[in-house]
């Protein structure tokens, strides 16, 4: 095995390549810089000089198989907004694709879910990104009650912890339907039972209106900060008032109309 020949790059590939297929076929234990060197073709040092370790190895093994995937997925979400696909469609359409994601890559989405790691991964932030492209759509559609952001974190904590319960439960004796009944849980929880023009909800309609304030190129900049500024203490005050320990909703609702307008002319 001579390495003299190689590239860096093709020898880094190479490496990776080698050791996704063993942590997929025969899990973490089995990617020893020795297994890896093997099957790569390469001398061992060459594995400590480009990941210092098995750690980084396996850090750089789970950001390219999540890059992959996300960079596939960005792509069918693209997509799905230009064909004109209902949002809600493909919210569900990127739940069921994560959760046969995480299904069929136990170990890499346990390496990118540990304590920590999540925060400082690329390709878990470029996920993060198209996630919030498709709650952005249902926003604009004027179907979420809560801001994008609790929508986002929601469709995050259901997802992980499906796949996380589906991973810990033997597979003859995991339930089929879960996955189908977070969803629709989390659905629950983020959308009016219709779009906010047919509603009359203000909640969802101010959601709507914040998903867009960004691109209105009538307004100047300064406008266009000035009008989200608003929208999102709107949305914060309803988040207050809807929480257990103030009064309650009809509160959110007077906080969403004209006052904070008035007090800043």
């Amino acid at each position: 095995m001579d390495d003299a020949s190689d590239s860096r790059p093709s020898i880094r590939t190479r490496i990776i390549d080698a050791a996704a297929r063993l942590l997929n076929e025969q899990g973490p234990a089995a990617v020893t810089t020795r297994a890896v060197a093997v099957a790569a073709g390469v001398q061992p040092p060459a594995i400590y000089r480009l990941f210092g370790d098995k750690d980084g190895l396996l850090e750089a093994v789970a950001e390219h198989v999540m890059t992959t995937y996300v960079e596939a997925k960005a792509g069918i979400v693209d997509a799905a907004a230009a064909d004109g696909v209902d949002p809600l469609d493909d919210l569900r359409a990127g739940w069921q694709t994560q959760l046969e994601f995480g299904l069929a890559n136990p170990d890499v989405f346990r390496l990118l879910n540990e304590p920590g790691r999540a925060l400082n991964s690329p390709a878990a932030a470029a996920g993060r990104r198209v996630l919030e492209k498709r709650i952005r759509r249902v926003a604009e559609s004027g179907r979420l009650r809560v801001s994008e952001q609790r929508a986002l974190g929601l469709v995050q904590v259901g997802g992980v912890g499906t796949i996380q319960t589906l991973l810990a439960t033997p597979p003859e004796q995991r339930d089929p339907g879960l996955g189908e009944a977070m969803f629709e849980a989390v659905l629950a929880q983020i959308l009016t039972d219709a779009p906010a023009r047919e509603a009359d909800d203000t909640v969802a309609a101010t959601v709507a209106f914040r998903a867009i304030a960004p691109s209105l190129t009538v307004l100047t900049d300064s406008e266009r900060r000035l009008m989200t500024e608003w929208l999102d203490r709107a949305l914060a005050a309803d988040r207050s008032a809807s929480s257990p320990s103030t009064p309650g909703h009809a509160d959110a609702r007077t906080a969403l109309g004209a006052p904070d307008l008035q007090q800043t002319g």
